[in-house]
């Protein structure tokens, strides 16, 4: 397989699997970065060459990466939260500072409302006061995958690349389906979740009550949001919303960063990230 699955890291067995993580260690404060659900933990590569130096940050593989026993659209909301806590458990650790990016930002506002205690301080990238409905139907379109056994790894991914709103994912982006696919004793691949699984988790998604949350978060907070709108159909976090959302909470700040949804993790948009998070969090 890829060079991504040979990537170094530990394992914590957490709630019955064995989840993959990445632990750049220091002496720092503990920083745990959580992913998008169409991403893998390398996608914060350069916030991690930016931040390791000054804090411990540690990136669970919440897709897999194709080592943890974790395909992430069979799993709700409060499973992968579970998953979390259950790492922060492991790592030993009473509080630890919680950065999300998109899905991973809205797992960090369901961990900050319900487990306040394991909190210390709360950074947002890119992840509004609600979910956009839009969203789970993306999630449902680009991932349709009827129960039907495929030769191979390969054939899967033609069959990918045929379901609506795929255009946005480059064809590395597609290499860590690979978590979300089975190897049958017999031969041929099959995907882990049906359609019918992922568009019941993926609108579930959509449909809890973010702002309900949200507004309970008394964490010092900071929401990063990109000032190029990244459409599915439409914004996904247009930037008056990301500021609604910074008032909703008591103690919280807003902060714009180059680039959009998908790019903002890269360049010059990352270097701002790590500015303004270096200046947010205590060393």
């Amino acid at each position: 397989m890829d060079q991504l699955h040979n990537k170094a890291g530990d394992f914590a067995e957490v709630n019955g699997i064995n989840l993959h993580y990445i632990d750049h260690k220091s002496d720092g404060p503990v920083l745990l970065l959580l992913h998008g659900l169409t991403a893998n933990a390398h996608a914060f590569d350069a916030l991690i060459d930016g931040l390791s130096p000054t804090y411990r940050v540690i990136s669970p593989d919440l897709r897999g990466n194709g080592l943890s026993d974790k395909p992430a659209f069979c799993y709700t909301v409060e499973d992968h939260v579970q998953d979390i806590m259950g790492l922060i458990r492991h790592l030993g650790e009473e509080k630890v500072h919680l950065a999300g990016h998109s899905f991973g930002g809205y797992l960090a506002y369901y961990i900050a409302a319900n487990y306040p205690e394991v909190v210390d301080r709360l950074v947002i990238l890119d992840a509004g006061k609600s979910m956009n409905p839009n969203a789970g139907q993306m999630l449902s379109g680009a991932l349709s995958r009827l129960d039907t056994v495929y030769p191979g790894f390969d054939d899967y991914i033609v069959h990918v690349k045929k379901a609506p709103y795929i255009d946005f994912w480059d064809p590395q982006m597609l290499t860590y389906y690979r978590a979300d696919v089975q190897d049958l004793p017999e031969g041929g691949v099959k995907a882990r979740c049906n359609l019918m699984t992922i568009g019941e988790k993926s609108m579930a998604l959509a449909n809890i009550d973010w702002p309900g949350l949200i507004e309970q978060i008394e964490h010092p907070t900071i929401l990063i949001n990109a000032l190029d709108n990244y459409t599915m159909g439409e914004p996904l976090l247009p930037d008056e919303i990301a500021k609604e959302t910074v008032e909703m909470m008591k103690d919280a700040k807003y902060a714009g960063v180059d680039g959009n949804h998908l790019t903002m993790l890269y360049g010059h948009g990352a270097g701002q990230i790590v500015k303004h998070i270096k200046q947010s969090l205590p060393r």
